[in-house]
């Protein structure tokens, strides 16, 4: 058996110095070609788009409910209902999902003395951020119609911590 290591060793300092490409290729050969992120399709639901929206449409301060006064009546009995949810977190809020980009529709009933236009503007501002952040989709617009103005000594149609 002879000693082969002799042999294989470089003569000069120069040529134990990898050559740059060496360095640079990748340890793991990719199959199938491409970014693997790039390598089949994601598709999201429209209920998922008006769940994100609604969230973030609650959240602006002046917005009282969503939905027009019938939705927010059907869905207090819906509530009550054993097994229904506790609140319809898309109520008010209708979306249109395509490839890459959707458009909402959002109906919100403002607390009483607040500006309207400032709600609305703080609405688009706060549903736009979530949905882009959250789904990647471009959301081309967001229609707000506002349905009523919930007035101080009005009572609460639903209200929020009811015992059971």
């Amino acid at each position: 058996m002879s000693d082969t290591t002799q042999r294989n060793r470089p003569e000069s300092p120069e040529a134990e110095q990898p050559d740059q490409q060496q360095l640079r290729k990748p340890a793991v050969t990719k199959r199938g070609g491409g970014d693997p992120a790039t390598r089949g399709r994601t598709t999201i639901a429209d209920g998922v788009v008006e769940k994100i929206a609604g969230l973030a449409a609650r959240d602006v301060l002046g917005v009282h409910a969503m939905g027009s006064g019938i939705s927010r009546t059907f869905g207090a009995v819906r509530d009550r209902v054993p097994g229904g949810s506790a609140k319809s977190v898309t109520r008010g809020v209708k979306a249109e999902v395509g490839e890459v980009q959707t458009a909402l529709d959002l109906e919100i009933v403002v607390d009483y003395g607040v500006s309207i236009a400032d709600v609305a503007r703080d609405v688009r501002e706060n549903v736009i951020a979530a949905v882009e952040r959250m789904t990647g989709l471009e959301v081309v617009e967001v229609n707000i119609a506002v349905s009523d103005v919930k007035l101080p000594e009005e009572e609460d149609e639903e209200p929020e911590n009811r015992l059971q």
